[in-house]
């Protein structure tokens, strides 16, 4: 069934600007992240973006870029900031790009599957990558799937691309946060008091505590979290930590490198001023000393504000280059 186009605009000027007439947002229902217990959606916001000879080759297959969004955002934001239709027409990319939103009650999934926030692991390979190649002309496989985000959404490349090497066959991680295990300091016992209604007043470092608890150290059995916090009776929980750093890239790399030598090509990059500087560069030598082959890069920047330039400039030539049918 052909999805509508809901940009309000759009419906105003018609088919007369292409850019616009290329981009399509609907809603994917989720089987993966129904019944989760914070009562996260599971009707996500999905983009589409279609290269220009989309509707001009009817017969044509194409491959697809996954973009994952960042914590405390959504894909709306994304999409408004990043103007992923021009850069796909001024990249010369023969793609499709396809940016699901996974907005969650504590700003975001961490792309994990979780009791508690719902499986977004499982949303992005099984239930996205089933849908778009249902509705859309796609080469469905795994070398002609490129996997990309940025921040949180760079660590959920690394992660599902460590996990999912099935689905995807190309990684593009930028400025990716969370590669460090975290450490037992950032368990802090005055989480253990605060309301759900504290908590989601509070700023966003405190609020990201939250989001990861709940999706890395799920419980059930506990009440208003439905998660282990990190500690117990004001003392740091040492199981928990063990939880939240096995969730950490360093740390599964080891575990993942036939995944990872499956991919045609893997990216990172980081700003020499970002705050994750420190993770990318530890991720990066963990892949360099496991022998894993990938491109790596700090250019002069911060965590966010180059994003839109270099998805066009870098990411999408990345993809170019390492996914099947993506050349005239």
């Amino acid at each position: 069934m052909r999805l509508k186009a809901v940009i309000a605009c759009a419906a105003l000027v018609g088919l007369a600007n292409p850019a616009l007439a290329r981009m399509e947002k609907t809603t994917v229902h989720s089987v993966a992240v129904e019944g989760n217990l914070e009562g996260n959606s599971a009707d996500r916001t999905v983009y589409v973006f279609l290269p220009d000879s989309y509707d001009k080759s009817k017969t044509r297959r194409y491959p697809v870029v996954y973009f994952l969004h960042g914590y405390n955002s959504t894909a709306d934001q994304y999409v408004e900031r990043n103007d992923f239709d021009a850069a796909l027409k001024a990249s010369g990319t023969e793609a499709i790009i396809v940016v699901p939103d996974s907005m969650t009650k504590w700003g975001g999934s961490m792309y994990s599957n979780s009791p508690t926030v719902g499986n977004f692991e499982d949303f992005i390979a099984q239930d996205l990558v089933t849908w778009t190649d249902k509705h859309f002309r796609t080469i469905p496989s795994r070398d002609a799937r490129g996997l990309s985000g940025h921040s949180m959404g760079g660590y959920g490349t690394l992660k599902l691309g460590m996990k999912r090497a099935d689905v995807f066959g190309a990684l593009y991680a930028m400025n990716p946060c969370c590669q460090i295990p975290r450490p037992a300091s950032s368990a802090d016992p005055k989480y253990e008091g605060w309301s759900v209604d504290q908590a989601l007043t509070a700023d966003w470092m405190s609020r990201g505590n939250f989001a990861v608890a709940t999706a890395w150290s799920p419980n059930p059995a506990k009440p208003p979290f439905y998660a282990d916090l990190g500690t117990s009776g004001g003392k740091v929980n040492d199981l928990v930590i063990a939880k939240w750093a096995a969730n950490s890239p360093v740390a599964m790399a080891s575990q993942y490198l036939p995944s990872l030598r499956r991919m045609s090509g893997i990216a990172i990059d980081t700003g020499d001023t970002d705050f994750v500087r420190a993770d990318d560069e530890l991720i990066h030598e963990t892949l360099a000393r496991f022998g894993i082959a990938h491109d790596w890069e700090i250019y002069v920047g911060d965590h966010g504000n180059r994003v839109k330039e270099r998805f066009r400039t870098h990411v999408l030539p990345f993809f170019t280059k390492h996914l099947k049918g993506s050349t005239r």
